[in-house]
């Protein structure tokens, strides 16, 4: 089977991890009898510097013509410590997203027994702990409009927009991963759950969502349970009672800030990956930043963007069992301690991906 990937490496790390996960992709495709074509785009702070622009046209031109986006990360300190800059690699992010459609951010949280010591929690709190965020990725108020300040400069403002079509879409997608991650066996419990996590006490768009969410459960996903929790009480639960989460269903700024939060469970947020979903083409990305102060030392987890790679092969192209065998052979480097310093080990980013496309060779 042939594929093309755009490959947007971005800012900081992100060269280095995306590197490790085309390196194991490659190592699929000559497993499996597949092949792959790789092609690069400028995105963040590094398409700024060469363009001017933090998501140029050519590189969305890329992602539309492409099977599958794999993207790596954006920021730049130069850009961060100057509050005054007009252009910033973060526009680029959420351009892409709006651009592309990517109105769907679905992020695993997976435990792997070996790595059980390395979480923050007891190990009764994280037991059986298997939960997927379903963050809505292209409104709330990272988008809303009017944005800015007051004439005087003395009042900031950003608006917080949802329509009943937006909630309605990505309400689908969780409803239905709950089923899919139940039916495989992946939910261990007596049935498939739904947690909607809003403010509804305070915001008229959290309250909207829970009519929108009420109604659709009732008309088209009775079979799942659908409770409500307050974004305040999620933050907490997710930390003291994590297993009792199966889907969390969210607005974007909570999917945000919950889902950078339930990646600590595992022990480090270089473990996490994670797919963006929409109209045009899907995307796959570690769930986090650019990690600036790590660039160019050999020294990040690739791991995240290695499963993300597996998702990749699974969600986007079908191939099952190309992606069970991407997943077991990072699994397998992290049984067998190949794991960079963040996790405790003592290996660089290129030996992991080394070790994991080694493995794949032989799988």
């Amino acid at each position: 089977m042939q594929k093309q990937i755009a490959v947007l490496p971005g800012d900081g790390i992100g060269p280095e991890i995306t590197a490790e996960a085309v390196k194991c992709l490659k190592a699929v495709a000559g497993k499996f009898e597949h092949q792959f074509k790789f092609e690069y785009g400028l995105v963040g702070a590094a398409a700024i510097e060469k363009t001017g622009e933090p998501y140029p046209l050519e590189t969305h031109q890329l992602c539309l013509r492409s099977d599958a986006v794999l993207f790596g990360a954006i920021g730049d300190p130069k850009y961060d410590n100057n509050p005054s800059a007009k252009v910033r690699p973060e526009q680029g992010l959420l351009k892409m997203r709006q651009d592309l459609g990517l109105f769907a951010n679905i992020r695993p949280v997976e435990l792997f027994p070996s790595l059980s010591a390395r979480s923050p929690l007891k190990p009764e709190r994280i037991k059986g702990v298997s939960l997927t965020v379903v963050r809505e990725l292209t409104g709330g108020i990272y988008f809303g409009e009017p944005r800015g300040r007051n004439q005087e400069g003395n009042v900031a403002f950003d608006t917080c927009l949802y329509s009943i079509a937006e909630i309605e879409r990505i309400s689908r997608v969780a409803f239905k991963i709950a089923l899919d991650t139940f039916a495989t066996g992946e939910r261990l419990a007596a049935n498939p759950k739904v947690t909607l996590v809003d403010k509804a006490n305070v915001l008229a768009t959290s309250r909207l969502w829970r009519e929108v969410v009420t109604r659709l459960h009732a008309e088209e996903f009775p079979e799942v349970t659908l409770e409500f929790m307050f974004v305040d009480n999620a933050a907490m639960q997710l930390v003291t009672a994590p297993a009792n989460f199966h889907v969390i269903l969210t607005e974007n700024m909570f999917g945000d800030i919950l889902s950078d939060e339930a990646s600590v469970l595992t022990g480090s947020i270089g473990l996490l990956p994670s797919a963006s979903y929409g109209a045009n083409v899907q995307l796959f990305e570690p769930i986090h930043g650019s990690f600036p102060q790590a660039a160019g030392k050999n020294i990040a987890n690739p791991l995240a963007t290695i499963l993300s790679a597996a998702m990749m092969l699974q969600n986007a192209f079908s191939m099952d069992k190309e992606a069970a065998a991407l997943k077991k052979c990072c699994i397998t480097a992290i049984e067998n301690n190949i794991l960079t310093e963040d996790l405790g080990g003592t290996c660089t980013t290129s030996h992991v991906g080394d070790y994991i496309s080694r493995q794949l060779e032989d799988y």
